[in-house]
C-alpha cells in the first residue's frame, strides 16, 4: 500500500481483490472531495456496485440510491441515481482525466453530479474540463483493472467498504 500522506483526505475502497488507495484532491474540487467523504463515513457507499464498467474506458459506481447490493437490489436501477442529496456544481480544473483518476459522473448537466464516481483505466483526455477530477489512485491500480465488465456487468463487483484513512 502506497504511504499516505493525508488520511483526512484518502479513501480506501474495499475490492474483491484488495484495497485501492485513492487520494482525494480538495484544492481542486473540495466540494465533490467532501461529499465522498460523507458518504464513505455513513457507510453509504458500502456494497454498492459497479454498475458501469468499460473495458478500456473506466469503471462507474457510487450509486447509494438504488447501487446497493444488499436487500431489494435491482440491477436495472443501478446508476439511474435519485440520491436525496442536492447535486454537485462542477468544478472543472486542468487536471487531465489520466489512468487512475476519480472522476464526478453526472448527466448531461454539468452541474449534476452527485453520489456516481469513475476510475479512469486509462487516459481519457476526451474528457479533461467536461467531468471534475477530485482523486487519484495512489495504490492498488491492478484491483480495479480486475473489476468485471458490462453495462451492466451480469454478476457486478461491488465496494465491500469504502473508508477515509483517518477512520480506518
Amino acid at each position: 500500500m502506497a504511504e499516505i500522506k493525508d488520511p483526512e483526505n484518502t479513501i480506501i475502497i474495499e475490492l474483491k481483490d484488495g484495497p485501492v488507495t485513492i487520494e482525494l484532491l480538495p484544492d481542486v474540487a473540495p466540494q465533490h472531495c467532501e461529499r465522498m467523504k460523507e458518504l464513505a463515513r455513513s457507510g453509504q457507499y458500502d456494497n454498492v456496485c459497479f454498475h458501469r464498467v468499460i473495458d478500456g474506458f473506466m469503471a462507474q459506481s457510487g450509486d447509494v440510491a438504488n447501487g446497493n447490493m444488499e436487500s431489494g437490489f435491482d440491477l436495472r436501477r443501478a446508476g439511474t441515481g435519485g440520491s436525496e442529496l442536492p447535486d454537485l456544481p462542477a468544478e472543472f480544473s486542468k487536471l487531465p482525466h489520466d489512468r487512475g483518476t476519480l472522476g464526478a459522473a453526472r448527466s448531461a448537466n454539468p452541474n449534476s453530479a452527485n453520489s456516481q464516481f469513475f476510475i479512469n483505466f486509462k487516459d481519457n483526455h476526451f474528457l479533461n474540463g467536461q467531468y471534475t477530477v477530485y482523486g487519484r489512485v495512489i495504490s492498488g491500480m491492478e484491483h480495479v483493472d480486475n473489476i468485471t465488465r458490462g453495462e451492466p456487468p451480469a454478476q457486478p463487483d461491488r465496494m465491500i467498504s469504502v473508508k477515509v484513512a483517518a477512520d480506518a
